[in-house]
C-alpha cells in the first residue's frame, strides 16, 4: 500500500510541474501574441478565408428610400412586438 501510495505522489508531483510548464509557456504564447489587431486587417483576414473557402461575396448596399405610405404600414405591422390579439 506504501509503495502505491508513493507512485500516486510521484506521479502527481509531475503532473503538477508539467501544468506549471504548460502554463509559463502560455503564458509566454499570449505575451507575444498580445498586440492588437485592427478591424480593417480582420476583415482583409476575414474575406481572404472566406474566399479561400468558396463563399462568393456579395456587395450589398444600404437602400434609404422610405418606400410607399402602404410598405411603411406593413413594415410597421410586421415589426410590432404586440401580441397578436392586441393588434
Amino acid at each position: 500500500m506504501a509503495d502505491t501510495n508513493a507512485e500516486l505522489l510521484e506521479l502527481v508531483k509531475s503532473l503538477t510541474e508539467r501544468v506549471d510548464s504548460l502554463e509559463t509557456e502560455i503564458k509566454s504564447i499570449r505575451m507575444l501574441t498580445n498586440d492588437e489587431v485592427s478591424e480593417d486587417v480582420m476583415v482583409a483576414i476575414a474575406a481572404a478565408v472566406a474566399a479561400y473557402l468558396g463563399h462568393r461575396a456579395r456587395k450589398r448596399q444600404a437602400a434609404f428610400n422610405r418606400g410607399s405610405a402602404w410598405q411603411i404600414a406593413a413594415r410597421r405591422s410586421q415589426q410590432n412586438h404586440a401580441p397578436i390579439h392586441l393588434r
